[in-house]
């Protein structure tokens, strides 16, 4: 196997200067707009209760979106690896992010829910088992200091 370095490049525009720019804590918008070349836009801001868009993605929404994302791409490549044929999956994730009382905080905990259907019973063990190695194979899972656990329920058709 050949170990690669891949790289990765977005652009972040700030679009919240609402004439006085940043003079004042509540004087701008968090409104950004994040392009990654020959992709849609995304129409981020910080969270609303700092002072963000609602209905925007926020970068808590982005990391939690990634992690969702990545162990899904892993564990269908999973379970190619063990025979076990996905014909649905769902994830209902959710993230707890603590604030720490100085202006900042961190992830503590994130937890996948995927909800996988199989296309026969013999594949279901196979297919629980897929996720300890979805996990490990992980990029973004790998990145983080905090826990990724999952919750997983395997059923058939």
């Amino acid at each position: 196997m050949t170990l690669g370095e891949h790289r990765y490049a977005l652009t972040a525009t700030w679009e919240g200067n609402l004439g006085s720019g940043t003079s004042g804590y509540r004087e701008y918008s968090r409104d950004v707009t994040l392009s990654v070349e020959g992709k849609p836009d995304v129409l981020a801001s910080a969270d609303k209760p700092f002072r963000g868009d609602r209905a925007r993605w926020n970068p808590e929404d982005l990391l939690l979106a990634a992690l969702s994302e990545c162990h899904l791409l892993s564990y269908l490549h999973a379970c190619v690896t063990v025979g076990a044929v996905v014909v649905s999956y769902r994830d209902s994730a959710t993230g707890v992010m603590t604030e720490d009382g100085r202006s900042g905080g961190a992830f503590t905990d994130v937890l996948l829910r995927p909800e996988v259907v199989v296309a026969e019973p013999s594949m279901i063990e196979r297919a629980e088992h897929a996720h300890a190695e979805a996990h490990r194979m992980c990029f973004i899972a790998n990145s983080v200091n905090f826990p990724v656990r999952h919750q997983a329920t395997v059923t058939s058709l």
